[in-house]
């Protein structure tokens, strides 16, 4: 039965960014447009997190707090969202769990409102610590449950999943659905069956590759979800979400009210045709949809990273085998959901796989992926990868945090003789850039300069 209000959030700023344009979308594109995307009435915007943080430092010159910062000003009455990687934040390994904790509290504290919270292997051991620090900043915890097709991911998989988050404390949950692959009649059947079994707000997020997501947001809106994920037209489809517009007119003829006037979106839609344009050398090459996800399920931001990376190595002719070869490596890892970070180990496994022999080469990652670092795998392992990832170190299955003992104050010696380094000031009393040194201490170099200046 679909509720009479379904929320919208606006995933332009982030996901629509980081899958469309490789998350180059710099803060001086974003502000002169942000007063409108503040007055439409939104459920939330999500504007952080994700690959954000990352592509800030790394590509963009910008510090990743004062963006957040300048949104949350510039935004100030619609509530700001960002995607966490959990106990891996917005990195690509697991922290300790009281650099989980700083970490949300200088996000909370810069302007973060609802913390999307999820773990690439579904392992809620690795959610439980960031749940506990949201709620000590009395922010919003939505857990995530990171949606795949496998032969050992069944309906009551996913029920089951639910009901320990919603048992966890999250204020909400979210069905992510990275890379398309949620059919409508399956989204229908899911989201009626969860709306009999858990009591908090139901929220989907899906991407439009396959060509499913318009009926499969619709399909969800019958089944009763609360929210969706759009982003607005000009920047939505191919490897990105459905367009705003579509799907509220859509609810318009269904009685289904969002509380956004589409009269709202249409300046925001001719801003960002003129703005995609500005960005285009960082498009994928995909056009329509792709529908060899429905087999291979690699995520559209992961796609349109992985042609960039090609491209920068003048390998982009082997794109469809490294595709390809990345479902086989996840089948050898017990069908483990492609999204960051393990998306990145698959990817770069399996293009290693394919420029040399099978697992010739394993990386520190993938071993600590095999042998339960980043968490509990959800199926078998392939018994020659387990074999040779045994010859680098012994398996854990305990919570890989556990082994983590790292001091946030420890790094603000180290940041201290960094900086010390770099023949800069001493940036080691600001508890943001200590933890911007903490997630990328070999790319921050560029950022910490600037700030100096």
């Amino acid at each position: 039965m679909a509720n009479k209000e379904v929320g919208i959030t606006e995933v332009v700023l982030r996901d629509g960014n980081q899958s469309l344009l490789s998350t180059r979308l710099k803060l001086e594109d974003i502000i002169p447009i942000a007063s409108k995307l503040d007055e439409v009435g939104y459920s939330s915007i999500e504007s952080w997190g994700g690959a954000i943080f990352d592509s800030c430092v790394r590509y963009l010159n910008e510090d990743p707090w004062e963006r957040l910062r300048e949104l949350k000003k510039a935004m100030p009455k619609t509530q700001q969202q960002m995607l966490l990687r959990g106990q891996n934040l917005v990195g690509y390994k697991h922290y300790s769990d009281e650099v989980v904790s700083k970490f949300i509290e200088q996000s909370a504290m810069n302007g973060i409102d609802i913390f999307r919270v999820f773990d690439a292997l579904n392992d809620l051991r690795n959610i439980e610590q960031s749940v506990k620090a949201i709620h000590d900043n009395e922010k919003h915890a939505q857990g995530t449950l990171a949606y795949t097709i496998s032969p050992i991911h069944t309906l009551d998989t996913w029920i089951d999943l639910a009901k320990q988050i919603e048992d966890l404390g999250c204020d909400s949950l979210c069905i992510k659905d990275m890379s398309g692959i949620l059919s409508p009649e399956y989204a229908f059947d899911l989201i009626s069956e969860l709306k009999k079994i858990i009591q908090i707000p139901i929220h989907l997020h899906t991407h439009a590759t396959t060509g499913m997501s318009n009926l499969t947001n619709m399909r969800a809106i019958e089944a009763g979800v609360d929210n969706i994920d759009t982003s607005i037209s000009s920047m939505s489809m191919g490897y990105g979400h459905s367009p705003t517009e579509t799907m509220i007119y859509l609810m318009n003829e269904k009685q289904i009210n969002s509380n956004i006037d589409l009269k709202d979106l249409i300046p925001i839609a001719e801003y960002f045709d003129c703005i995609r344009e500005k960005y285009k050398e960082f498009e994928g090459s995909m056009k329509g949809v792709d529908l060899k996800m429905l087999i291979n399920q690699v995520p559209g931001g992961m796609l349109s990273n992985l042609e960039t990376q090609l491209k920068a190595l003048n390998k982009e002719k082997l794109l469809n085998e490294v595709v390809s070869e990345i479902y086989e490596v996840r089948k050898d890892l017990g069908f483990v959901p492609l999204v960051t970070p393990a998306s990145q180990i698959i990817g770069a496994q399996a293009l290693s796989n394919i420029i040399n022999n099978k697992y010739e080469t394993l990386s520190l990652e993938i071993v600590d992926l095999v042998l339960g670092y980043y968490g509990r795998l959800p199926g078998e392992i392939n018994k020659d990868l387990l074999d040779k990832a045994l010859l680098n170190k012994e398996s854990i299955t305990q919570r890989p945090a556990n082994l983590i003992n790292e001091k946030f104050d420890s790094y603000k010696n180290d940041l201290k003789r960094y900086c010390k380094k770099l023949k800069i000031k001493d940036l080691s009393s600001n508890d943001d850039h200590i933890l911007t040194f903490i997630l990328i201490p070999y790319g921050s170099e560029k950022i910490f300069k600037s700030l100096n200046s």
